[in-house]
């Protein structure tokens, strides 16, 4: 039997996180449950990461990395609308391959709101970073338009809200997509 490395279990605990936290929230998810996703105890998670909070910014920091290199994967070559396209057809894609991204990304916006009110900065510190990094991916891919970013992003969060409260495809509430912007509807 081959042992696992700890950066493998770390990874393992990460993508675990992004399931757990995105599915639960960061109040709502226990370490505990991580723990046993994976098939480790707790006192071996904690070898892992420092803390609940330490799981919780691993788990932003790669879904959002996912984010700026499926973005950054999908403009590679491409300007003005070609990029835009391909960047909306990318996301659209991931959101139906790895929902939990999508879920997670709005626990990740609940979760600084709640953290910053009980007068912790470091969530929102490292969410407004990784929002910067998928901004500026989006920006230059677009050529540093910035009506043209912001009107991506914002469809793109409107997007995000109608998956995650459960509008299937074909209801009222994607009536506000426009195709020509380059946004499908994902398959989901």
């Amino acid at each position: 039997m081959t042992r696992t490395s700890a950066e493998d279990r770390r990874e393992s605990v990460i993508r675990a996180a992004i399931a757990e936290f995105g599915r639960c929230g960061y109040h709502g998810t226990s370490t505990k449950t991580i723990a046993e996703r994976v098939g480790v105890s707790q006192p071996y998670l904690f070898r892992l990461f420092p803390g609940k909070k330490a799981i919780f910014l691993a788990a932003i920091q790669r879904c959002m990395d996912e984010l700026v290199c499926t973005f950054q994967d999908a403009a590679a070559g491409l300007t003005g609308g070609d990029a835009l396209h391909s960047m909306a057809h990318a996301y659209t894609t991931i959101l139906a391959e790895r929902p939990e991204l999508l879920l997670l990304q709005m626990q990740m916006y609940v979760a600084v709101a709640a953290a910053e009110g009980a007068g912790d900065r470091e969530v929102g510190e490292a969410v407004r970073s990784g929002w910067m990094r998928l901004w500026d991916t989006v920006h230059l891919s677009l050529g540093a338009d910035t009506d043209e970013t912001t009107r991506f992003l914002a469809h793109g969060m409107l997007i995000n809200c109608l998956v995650s409260m459960g509008f299937v495809s074909d209801s009222r509430g994607w009536q506000s997509t426009d195709p020509v912007s380059g946004w499908e509807r994902p398959q989901m």
